[in-house]
């Protein structure tokens, strides 16, 4: 047997039995972002790595869909706050079409929740005091990616950093990019899920309508 027969073979037969007492209707919060927060707080409690990790889709002019992790960086009633550069690929699709989708899974935990919703900017004065948080090299980062472009080598980019280190050396506050800022997820439909043996799990959709939301159990 070759080694990408062994391959197949081994990825054909993985197994693992999720030994979880399971999900009740009882157990779901009123709204998607609440119920995010509660499995956050549980996923930290419990040393999942990068809880806030989430894979962020969004489509191109196309039609065809990109995904990529992000870390989401806020939160509120509103929705999950991520930021990025405006000119990437990501930034330039969201501007065509504010329509995506985003997933966080909590592997440890044998969860995953689906977000589905719309994206809006938010304020510059949110932003600004986002990437006031940043640590120096991260905002010095965000000044010296031309995000999603093509570069020559690695060692453009360390002269793109190291223009804006002199650029900005004896600055102790480095102003935000105008070209960088924050986009805001709100919800119109979520779906929480949660693994049970014999891949029998429990999934249930919250459905936006005129006065709050619907929830629905689905079949695993």
């Amino acid at each position: 047997m070759t080694d990408a027969e062994r391959q197949a073979d081994s990825i054909r037969d993985r197994r693992v039995q999720y030994e979880t007492a399971g999900l009740d209707r009882s157990d779901l919060m009123a709204d998607p972002i609440t119920q995010w927060q509660h499995w956050y707080a549980q996923a930290e409690e419990a040393g999942c790595v990068e809880p806030n990790a989430m894979v962020v889709s969004t489509v191109d002019a196309d039609g065809m869909p990109d995904s990529r992790y992000l870390l989401a960086r806020g939160v509120s009633e509103r929705g999950l706050v991520f930021y990025t550069n405006h000119e990437s690929v990501k930034g330039i699709q969201l501007a065509r079409s504010p329509r995506l989708s985003a997933l966080f899974t909590w592997l440890q935990l044998h969860r995953q929740m689906r977000i589905r919703g719309t994206a809006s900017l938010i304020s510059d004065e949110e932003s600004d005091a986002y990437f006031a948080t940043r640590p120096r090299s991260s905002q010095i980062g965000a000044w010296a990616s031309p995000q999603s472009q093509v570069l020559a080598d690695r060692d453009e980019l360390d002269e793109r950093v190291a223009g804006f280190e002199a650029r900005f050396a004896g600055i102790d506050s480095i102003p935000r990019p105008p070209n960088w800022g924050g986009w805001r997820i709100e919800p119109t439909e979520a779906e929480v899920w949660q693994g049970r043996p014999s891949r029998l799990h429990d999934r249930f959709r919250y459905r936006e309508v005129d006065d709050g939301w619907v929830i629905e159990r689905l079949a695993p």
